[in-house]
């Protein structure tokens, strides 16, 4: 850990570094996912089931279930990462 003293004044400068980090690598994940979700169907499946994973993916627990019968999805990993429509797509979810 690098201390820099100014005058009175200490930096932990190694805190300031892991808080940026931290920032940046929020900034970085919610572009990330932002991007999943606007590039997913058009790997594959309808788009209107990948909104719904989405929503589900988004909402608690009772709500996810819900969207998920509703939209005729297929969960086969309680986690959503793995899951099939009505017409067989395989979707895959990033955990």
């Amino acid at each position: 850990m690098q201390v820099i003293k100014i005058g009175n004044f200490k930096e932990d400068t190694e805190t300031q570094g892991l808080e940026a980090f931290r920032a940046n690598n929020k900034g970085t994940v919610m572009q990330m996912r932002e991007e999943f979700w606007d590039t997913a169907p058009h790997y594959g499946g309808r788009k209107e089931i990948w909104d719904a994973l989405r929503a589900a993916a988004e909402a608690d627990l009772s709500l996810a279930q819900a969207i998920v019968d509703s939209a005729g999805v297929i969960v086969q990993n309680p986690d959503l990462t793995v899951c099939y429509d009505e017409r067989g797509w395989h979707l895959i979810l990033l955990p």
